[in-house]
């Protein structure tokens, strides 16, 4: 979804605001730089923020959130900190000139050490073009800025590895390969970000064959791992298999691409599976335009025509399109304990209040944190990048993302609270990196795909190690 309309959404979004974050808005109120310069007391400064009805607006307080807010501090969300004593003339001298020499020859020697001498090994791009940012659609590389920042954010509070944004004026896909493919020396992976379909496809392709680093667009591969996580046990719940099930998907673009591919890899049937796009079913000879590439792979030799003619009997829907394109009459015409996951951002296909008034026993996830299981990508690409790091995995293959899966299944429901509201792991669950790190190194190591020695206990202890201490930030 783009244009005005999410512009819209985004704006308007607010009223459902937690509690713990509206307080903090009003914290932020009381210290943004043009709120004082107007000498505005600390009461009308939170009145700009909450509106007639108590709702907070969310779009002043992200803009509160993300600009400087005194004259010490800066605007954005990341900054770069050094990790050597450099108190003394002789620190100094060894951080730079002379002493940087002797790594530099060590490196040229043997590339390898640029794991052992510089941040390589812990550093990561977060990439952009800005050319399908979150709902926004094509805002361009700079306005996507706050997104990429964001993203490194996340990596560094969750699985503490340092990530630092790059947002490229390109939308050529060739120009923009041989771009990314040149700043190979200075990371140890590649965060592939918000760049639109199809084009996003053929970019993450040539990259992984050209690099011998982690290349891993996360709109596509984050996303199907933590849908994947969560279907598994949403159809335990409803006591169905995902090689049993009828699933049809609205949406036929990265996400979907990706989501689809991975769930047959763990089982699911692709005679089973529907695709529809704007245009409606996928089917065979349908020739519209379009249908060759990622789509050919899904058409159907079926009957259905429309989204309403698919979803009839249907198990499972899954939802990467737009808002309100499913009613009802839909949720009502699928089968008997029907999954739905409606994940369009910031509007889902459907809201979740009404798929559970049309079959009480339905089951709904959505992209949002307002609702019950909420499918969020933060839950799997900081730990599936850690345990890439750590191994010198050359990247991230099929049974990586297969063990972060059903280590994302299996934290869900080793959880007491583990419910139909309840089918995954929350953001903050501090297991989550030492479980689905541990396991994703494992299945590297157990691929063939780990470069460095690896010892499972002592690596459980090191991201014990590092949970604590990213505990303390």
């Amino acid at each position: 979804m783009c244009g005005n309309n999410a512009r819209r959404i985004w704006r308007s979004a607010g009223p459902g605001l937690s509690q713990s974050l509206q307080k903090r808005i009003s914290r932020m109120s009381t210290s943004a730089p043009q709120m004082a310069a107007a000498q505005a007391t600390g009461s009308e400064q939170q009145q700009q923020f909450v509106g007639a009805d108590g709702s907070v607006s969310l779009h002043e307080a992200a803009l509160a959130y993300h600009r400087a807010r005194h004259s010490d501090d800066i605007g954005g969300k990341i900054e770069i900190h050094v990790t050597k004593p450099v108190g003394s003339q002789d620190d100094l001298s060894l951080a730079y000139s002379p002493g940087v020499a002797v790594p530099c020859l060590e490196i040229e020697r043997d590339p390898a050490l640029a794991y052992e001498y510089t941040a390589k090994g812990n550093l990561v791009a977060v990439i952009t073009n800005g050319t399908a940012v979150l709902g926004l659609g094509n805002i361009g590389a700079l306005a996507g800025k706050p997104v990429m920042e964001g993203k490194a954010v996340l990596f560094k509070r969750f699985a503490g590895i340092d990530a630092f944004d790059i947002e490229i004026d390109e939308t050529d896909p060739q120009k923009l390969i041989n771009t990314i493919a040149s700043l190979h020396p200075t990371f140890g992976g590649m965060n592939l970000e918000d760049i639109k379909a199809p084009e996003c496809f053929e970019i993450e392709r040539a990259l992984r064959a050209r690099l011998s680093i982690p290349v891993f667009h996360d709109d596509q591969h984050g996303t199907a791992i933590v849908v994947a996580a969560g279907l598994i046990n949403a159809l335990h719940l409803q006591g169905k298999s995902l090689d049993a099930v009828t699933l049809v998907c609205n949406g036929a673009g990265a996400a979907a691409n990706a989501c689809l591919e991975l769930l047959a890899s763990l089982g699911a049937k692709k005679s089973h599976i529907t695709v529809c796009d704007s245009k409606g079913v996928i089917y065979t000879g349908r020739g519209a335009k379009g249908d060759d590439g990622e789509k050919a792979a899904w058409a159907r030799d079926t009957a259905a025509r429309t989204l309403a003619d698919a979803l009839a009997g249907a198990d499972v829907f899954l939802g990467l399109s737009g808002p309100g394109v499913v009613n009802q009459d839909m949720v009502r015409s699928m089968a008997a304990k029907p999954v739905v996951f409606a994940l369009a951002n910031p509007e889902p296909e459907i809201r979740p209040e009404l798929v559970i008034a049309a079959s009480r026993d339905a089951i709904t996830a959505t992209g949002r944190s307002d609702y019950p299981n909420q499918v969020n990508n933060a839950l799997c690409f900081p730990y599936l990048f850690r345990a890439a790091l750590d191994v010198g995995a050359p990247q991230i293959n099929e049974d990586m993302k297969k063990a972060a899966v059903l280590a994302l299944a299996d934290l869900a429901r080793e959880d007491a609270a583990f419910s139909k509201d309840k089918l995954l792991p929350t953001l903050l669950d501090k297991r989550l990196l030492q479980t689905v790190s541990l396991r994703v190194a494992q299945a590297a190591v157990d691929s063939g795909s780990a470069r460095r020695p690896f010892d499972a206990e002592s690596y459980k202890g090191r991201l014990e190690q590092l949970a604590r201490k990213l505990a303390r930030t």
